[in-house]
């Protein structure tokens, strides 16, 4: 996904945890079993030759095996294979010469041995199509990230995108920790935000006079951190808002394409919005209890969440032998907060983000929390999915996509997890450790778990098949990628004593 959200630059133990993690073997990733056995054996066979870069055998595969695409389908049919292959080239669309030239705009001498090196050492993520080698179209500006040694050799006034607000320690930071231990409440802070978020299909995008259905994130009720969620209109009117029950909640809207004119979908809301802190003593966390409604967040979740052998091993590794809850939370909260944050691969692309993350040698905010959530489920800790915007104050102008979780700690019960942000730089255990067990309160979170239905539902497979933060919007032809439409986020916070 398209995330600027970032762990800062490592130097040195960067490249040392992607060698570490690269030794670790591979798994299969889990498919959802769709139609007969026979069906779902044969969409694997396809979705592994597409993973490995054989994409003239998998088509050849589907032509044999596949039927026309029906006037509805989704994700786990072959028809979209053929599609998740396109959406593949768009992501790696970089040839070598391409992608060195980009390289040095960074380092303009650059050496062909080190860019070789870099390249073998899986700094710059590639797939062989068909025996010829595409770049991801992020790789050259990951490997700044992922590199101490290429990082050293940039130019002093090669650009680098900025931080979040809230990625290094502040004094809000040590607001909401004040606040929560002043008032003994775990929510505190609160702050009023309006939101207007727009969807905008590009001009020509469709037919002339063809119906678009579109649908935009839409924020959930939860007690304790967003409530109050007042609904202030759309364009066009008679949006269709998704109950408070949906996991990934959206407005949905209808509109007529107009020749040579875009056309934008926007809806208007305002939410209050608190931080979260929870003071925890590790000596008090206990083993999970035995609870049906508990059970499914200790379950796999296929295909992304998969107790794989090479995540068992990991596992093992960070572990120890460690038995103790709070222990076993805390140290694998950190083995993943120490994987380097990289732009990502769109993630309708991957057959297993949680395996992924965990060989790639570096992994984007969506990516580590799956990888997470696997783990805890995997040792006994329930873990569930959080995923939204994140914003701030309106004089820094800042927004952009985030994923982050929750996992249940007894007797705490659920409480709040980012682990991409991770631990912040201080000798204090509760500003240290603020994101595990807190939130800042500026973020608004539309979905609680991942690849859930939306409402209505869509006809055809999602831009996003996993996430929801975008939006989504499609026609009777199908469904309308990313490449075809733009989206936009704006927010202003409200003093709460300006009523509105």
């Amino acid at each position: 996904m398209d995330r600027v959200v970032r762990k800062p630059f490592v130097p040195v133990a960067a490249s040392l945890l992607v060698a570490a993690l690269l030794s670790v073997p591979s798994a299969q990733a889990g498919r959802a079993d769709t139609g007969t056995a026979d069906d779902a054996a044969e969409h694997a066979r396809v979705a592994d030759l597409i993973d490995a870069g054989y994409f003239a055998r998998a088509e050849q595969r589907i032509a044999t095996h596949g039927s026309p695409p029906p006037a509805a389908y989704d994700e786990h049919t072959l028809a979209f294979q053929r599609e998740r292959m396109r959406r593949i080239r768009l992501d790696f669309s970089l040839d070598t010469a391409a992608t060195k030239d980009a390289v040095r705009r960074s380092i303009p001498d650059l050496r062909d041995d080190e860019f070789e090196r870099w390249d073998r050492q899986g700094l710059l993520e590639h797939l062989d199509i068909d025996g010829t080698r595409f770049y991801f179209k992020r790789a050259p500006s990951n490997l700044f990230r992922l590199s101490d040694e290429a990082h050293a050799r940039r130019r002093a006034d090669a650009p680098l995108p900025s931080d979040g607000p809230f990625e290094h320690l502040t004094p809000y930071h040590a607001n909401v920790v004040e606040a929560a231990t002043a008032s003994g409440q775990s929510s505190v802070l609160p702050q009023r935000v309006e939101v207007t978020q727009s969807l905008t299909v590009k001009a020509d995008a469709v037919p002339a006079g063809t119906t678009l259905r579109a649908w935009i994130p839409y924020p959930r009720a939860i007690a304790g951190q967003q409530e109050q969620i007042q609904w202030r209109g759309s364009t066009p009117d008679q949006a269709r808002i998704a109950p408070a029950s949906a996991l990934q909640r959206t407005a949905y809207l209808e509109g007529t394409a107009v020749a040579g004119q875009p056309t934008r979908f926007e809806i208007r809301y305002a939410l209050t919005v608190q931080a979260r802190h929870t003071r925890i003593d590790p000596a008090v966390v206990r083993a999970t209890p035995t609870d049906p409604a508990l059970a499914p967040y200790l379950a796999e979740q296929p295909p992304h969440v998969r107790f794989t052998p090479a995540l068992r091993l990991f596992s093992d590794q960070v572990l120890q032998g460690e038995t103790r809850p709070y222990e076993v939370a805390r140290r694998l909260f950190d083995a993943v907060d120490r994987i380097p944050w990289a732009g990502a691969r769109e993630y309708s692309t991957l057959t297993n983000i949680s395996d992924y993350a965990l060989h790639a040698g570096h992994a984007d905010c969506g990516q580590q929390t799956l990888l997470l959530i696997t783990l805890l489920r995997m040792n006994g800790i329930p873990a569930r999915w959080q995923s939204g915007m994140v914003y701030a104050d309106d004089a820094v102008g800042y927004t952009n996509l985030h994923d982050w979780g929750a996992l249940y700690l007894a007797p705490y019960g659920w409480v709040p997890m980012d682990v991409t942000t991770g631990r912040l730089d201080s000798p204090q255990p509760a500003l240290r450790d603020f994101y595990f067990g807190g939130l800042d309160a500026y973020r608004i979170a539309f979905n609680d778990a991942v690849s859930q239905p939306l409402v209505p539902a869509k006809r055809f497979p999602r831009s996003d098949t996993v996430d929801s933060q975008r939006g989504e919007v499609e026609w009777d032809g199908g469904n309308l990628y990313f490449d075809q439409w733009n989206y936009d986020f704006q927010s202003h916070i409200v003093p709460l004593a300006v009523k509105r």
